[in-house]
């Protein structure tokens, strides 16, 4: 029978005495590989950037709980307060899915992982057996399974990153049997539990994309039952990864949408040169920012065809016969390997599976065909 870890991330502020409020819980920490100007915000609010347009408020706001020394991505999945105004982490899924585990006569370990490090004890139990290059690799025939117990799809990228970070050869060490279109091996599938399983908002996380279950006991029989499902992973030179997509743009505090200029290369195609006012830019993995409001950005992203989809919205300006003007949206898109994105001027605010951060250098993000998996039923 399998070994189970089942892990939630959390933070120095889950500790007793740890308040909400005041950045206790829902204050942002920099992204992984972000500089000085290409940092996640810290404390923004949702007027000044893409989260209300994108509808993602649920996802953002779990990725942006401060980490207590650990990287934007790990953070505390807070449900709200207790009476005593303590972060309260939501413990019944966890339970229930470790009990089903349990009945099906698999020995389960819950973990809480505070930090990047605590995540990477973790994954040292999926490591395979020594290689004769001296690499470190991910044991295929491994008995253990993972379950992260995830609040938001930036919990779960959090995840995925270190596994990239752990697994990924340096580039003067690339061995033969990694396959060409890849930086990185098969990663280890990962069961994933939904810590809102009822879905009290409207935003479709990654696992209500893909179908995966979202009751603690169907979550507990796809990782023993089911079979590994691999999804493409978008790396990107920032050293992050995105598993749903991403969403370049702003607002004001009214709603209205910002104008912003950028070069937008998706392999050879250029959907800007820089000089377009551009409304919003989709980077798409899965389908999670493929719309904008009531706009249709991406067509049909797939995270298993190898590739990226990207729209950037485009405000046109015409004339009617009699002269009256008029402003129309105009979508553009391109399908491929990877995408590049260069601000112009100032900082762009995006979403990076839920995850806020400024961007103003060029950015690229490029497709791993199969990098990663879940366990589906």
């Amino acid at each position: 029978m399998y070994d189970v870890v089942l892990l939630t991330l959390g933070s120095e502020r889950d500790a007793p005495g740890g308040a909400c409020g005041s950045g206790g819980c829902c204050g942002a920490a920099p992204q992984d590989g972000a500089g000085p100007t290409d940092n996640a915000k810290d404390g923004a609010g949702p007027t000044d950037s893409a989260k209300d347009r994108a509808g993602a408020t649920d996802s953002a706001t779990a990725d942006a709980c401060a980490t207590g020394g650990a990287t934007a991505d790990v953070c505390a999945p807070a449900d709200g307060a207790t009476a005593d105004g303590r972060c309260d982490t939501p413990r019944v899924p966890v339970l229930a899915c470790a009990e089903a585990l349990t009945a099906r006569g698999a020995r389960v370990e819950t973990v809480t992982a505070r930090s990047d490090a605590e995540i990477d004890e973790v994954l040292t139990r999926f490591d395979g057996p020594p290689r004769p290059d001296g690499l470190t690799w991910p044991d295929p025939d491994s008995k253990t399974r993972l379950v992260v117990a995830s609040a938001s799809d930036a919990q779960l990228r959090a995840v995925v990153r270190r596994l990239v970070r752990r697994y990924a050869p340096p580039p003067s060490r690339r061995p033969d049997d990694l396959p060409g279109n890849r930086t990185v091996p098969d990663l280890p599938p990962i069961g994933v539990l939904p810590l809102d399983p009822a879905r009290s908002t409207t935003h479709r996380d990654l696992a209500a994309q893909l179908g995966l279950p979202r009751d603690p006991a169907a979550v507990a029989a796809a990782v023993l039952d089911g079979r590994p499902r691999r999804l493409d992973l978008l790396r990107n030179d920032g050293g992050s990864v995105t598993l749903d997509g991403a969403l370049l743009g702003a607002a004001d505090d009214s709603g209205r949408p910002l104008h912003w200029r950028g070069r937008v290369e998706v392999d050879d195609a250029v959907l800007s040169n820089g000089d377009d006012p551009l409304l919003a830019c989709a980077i798409g993995n899965a389908g999670g920012y493929a719309r904008l409001d009531d706009v249709a950005l991406l067509g049909d992203p797939d995270p298993t065809d190898g590739l990226v989809e990207v729209a950037v919205a485009v405000p046109v300006v015409t004339r009617s016969a009699l002269g009256r003007k008029r402003v129309r949206l105009e979508v553009r898109r391109a399908r491929g390997r990877a995408v590049a994105v260069l601000p112009r001027e100032g900082k762009v605010p995006f979403l990076d599976d839920g995850a806020e951060g400024e961007l103003s250098r060029k950015r690229s993000w490029w497709t791993e065909p199969g990098a990663w998996a879940v366990w589906a039923s």
